[in-house]
């Protein structure tokens, strides 16, 4: 119980820090115009916007949980085993609210301003993207635009949902959606005590062929801060290596000994990748590769849900944590 309560006391303490972060929050809640302060702008919503678009990843997540159906969002470019442009977790909401699949941007090569400006929006949701500032001022010619908070690819899921469900004028269902998470994060933790206060660090990619860099994503990235909320945390090393803003860094090979504080080791690959750590004389020195503390994940649902979105942490929960459980037992 002592270790749930903590548990409950870091999620409020993370909700407390991104509330008083965002600066959003000066509109009345569900009243317009709403105002919404971001990194590249104000943006004001005169009105409850009917028809909504977003774009960059996950967004459409939020109005689906929250009941609204967008008239477009991006298509999967990842995870998407059957290809029809649809994460499972939001087919399954699709199918849920019986809506018919929407408009499905292709941003292979970026935003589809055209195709984008042909939804006729009301409102677009982008606060998990990489918007530039130019992407911004010509999506804003379209209709009003809700973008990230502080920095690109750094929003995490509930910051994605405040943002974007203020802009939907629905602050209070966002909280409570919110709320609802957090409740289904805090009932599975109880059941794995061994993943408390373990460090994990979550590499970008690793090169089966090509083992002479470690990229990974830093303390900014979701998914990076998708361990607190599962009782790990990060190591040192990877603190001290996490600049402002950034989202991923990377160090040669050469400095692993750098990373011997880390006791989880999370990435993308398959069994040829970790033979291939355990025989490279470098990254074999890792206490987590030592110990087989490691959790390879592909590029399948369960790999995308690693980083957590509105509808995926639901889908993907005790499957992921299974996974970092089993690492935990290994972990040194």
């Amino acid at each position: 119980m002592l270790r749930l309560l903590v548990v409950w006391i870091r999620l409020l303490v993370a909700c407390g820090a991104a509330l008083w972060a965002t600066g959003a929050w000066s509109a009345s809640e569900g009243a317009f115009p709403v105002t919404i302060k971001h990194a590249l702008g104000t943006t004001i919503i005169e009105k409850k916007p009917e028809r909504v678009v977003t774009v960059a990843w996950a967004n459409h997540e939020v109005p689906l949980a929250l009941g609204v159906v967008p008239v477009g969002f991006a298509r999967a470019n990842f995870g998407d085993d059957d290809g029809d442009g649809l994460l499972p977790w939001v087919a399954d909401k699709l199918a849920e609210l019986k809506a018919d699949k929407p408009i499905l941007f292709d941003e292979g090569d970026g935003i589809d301003f055209e195709a984008v400006a042909a939804a006729q929006p009301d409102v677009i949701l982008a606060a998990y993207s990489a918007l530039s500032q130019a992407d911004y001022d010509t999506l804003s010619q379209i209709a009003p635009v809700v973008a990230y908070p502080e920095a690109p690819w750094s929003t995490d899921w509930r910051q994605m949902i405040r943002f974007n469900s203020l802009g939907l004028g629905m602050a209070a269902e966002g909280e409570a959606l919110i709320a609802k998470i957090e409740a289904q994060i805090a009932e599975t933790l109880a059941g794995h005590p061994e993943l408390w206060d373990k460090t994990a660090m979550f590499i970008t990619h690793l090169n089966a062929t090509d083992l002479s860099t470690v990229s990974f994503y830093t303390t900014n990235d979701t998914r990076v801060k998708f361990f607190r909320d599962l009782g790990l945390k990060s190591p040192k090393s990877v603190s001290k290596a996490s600049l402002p803003g950034k989202y991923s860094g990377s160090v040669s090979a050469e400095r692993v000994d750098d990373f011997d504080d880390v006791g989880i080791l999370v990435t993308y690959g398959d069994a040829k990748l970790l033979e291939a750590l355990a025989k490279n004389p470098l990254m074999a020195k890792m206490p987590a590769v030592a110990k087989g503390a490691l959790v390879t994940l592909g590029r399948n649902p369960v790999g995308t849900a690693a980083n957590p979105t509105p509808l995926s942490i639901s889908w993907v929960l005790k499957d992921y944590v299974a996974l970092l459980s089993e690492a935990a037992k290994k972990s040194p």
